[in-house]
């Protein structure tokens, strides 16, 4: 489970990957296709896979995308033996060299930042 340091998880919003698909536009089995290809991360909630609400925004355009950086940041943390569960808890662990979180940062379109501390943190 990804916890905070009080122990709550620090995942806000979770959607299912059917809600997944209705904010991008995509369908489901599209959607699975992003997971399987490491674009996205889901968890397992109540037997349902769950995907942070904050893993999709608007782009440059206005239009609904997964957030810039993200499939890099995955790859580089998946090469550093990190679980799903490990990389969601890591994207939400606050960092006071970004500051704030690296999803937040990732967010913020500071992806670079971000995948240096995901390469430092395999070592």
């Amino acid at each position: 489970m990804i916890e905070n340091s009080t122990g709550e998880s620090p995942v806000v919003d979770w959607l299912t990957v059917p809600e997944v698909g209705e904010r991008l536009g995509l369908n489901v089995s599209r959607v699975h296709q992003l997971l399987r290809d490491g674009q996205l991360i889901a968890v397992r909630r109540d037997g349902v896979l769950r995907i942070p609400a904050d893993l999709i925004h608007h782009d440059a355009d206005g239009r609904p995308a997964v957030v810039k950086h993200l499939p890099g940041v995955l790859t580089l943390l998946r090469d550093a033996r990190f679980t799903d569960e490990e990389m969601l808890g890591w994207l939400y662990e606050a960092d006071d060299s970004l500051p704030g979180t690296p999803v937040a940062a990732l967010r913020e379109n500071r992806g670079t930042e971000v995948k240096r501390r995901a390469q430092a943190a395999g070592f």
